[in-house]
């Protein structure tokens, strides 16, 4: 089979690392050859945080080549069209409604680009949006953010779902457990019939 590609992009706190390592744990248990990179950045000040993770049957490199990656999962908004030039023609991109503003943005000389969804629409891809945090919200944990995303990709994983559960069950602390997968339940509901 193709290797498969997927980048994570956030900020800093946004559980974008614990979501790339549930994912890679995932294709790990349910058998594929499966290669992790992150990059920080200033992550601990709300700073650019992206992590790649490929799977297949044979990978060599854990890092996505400039215009590969299937899906880009992107945790906010401004760093969704920061990386879109790693997704291939036609890619797609779980899209989060959430603006953090970076320090460096200044709103009259260069400010934060408005409707993001409709840029990365027109250069060509496939755009599924949430407003995971207002889900989140609801639920009482504005920390299962991430956990409703991946709910979102697993719909186009190849992975069952005991997989991703026992993955969830084993990656977050045990008083979490049951709300991580309710989040995640969530999450995949958001695609039902759309896929």
């Amino acid at each position: 089979m193709d290797i498969t590609n997927v980048l994570f992009s956030g900020v800093g706190g946004q559980g974008i690392i614990l979501a790339s390592k549930i994912l890679t744990r995932c294709a790990f248990i349910s058998g594929y050859s499966v290669k992790e990179s992150e990059l920080h950045g200033m992550a601990q000040r709300g700073g650019s945080v992206i992590s790649h993770v490929r799977f297949g049957d044979e990978v060599y490199s854990p890092l996505i080549p400039k215009g590969k990656a299937d899906f880009l999962v992107a945790l906010e908004e401004l760093e969704g069209l920061r990386y879109a030039y790693y997704l291939k023609p036609y890619g797609n991109v779980i899209l989060n409604h959430r603006k953090v503003i970076p320090f460096t943005v200044n709103p009259a000389s260069n400010p934060y680009p408005e409707d993001v969804k409709s840029k990365l629409i027109s250069m060509g891809f496939h755009v599924d949006s949430v407003n995971a945090m207002e889900i989140a919200n609801e639920m009482g944990n504005s920390k299962l953010e991430n956990i409703i995303i991946l709910g979102i990709l697993s719909r186009y994983m190849p992975f069952i779902i005991s997989a991703w559960e026992k993955t969830i069950r084993e990656s977050v602390p045990p008083k979490t457990i049951e709300i991580n997968i309710e989040a995640f339940k969530k999450g995949r509901e958001l695609l039902e019939g759309k896929i």
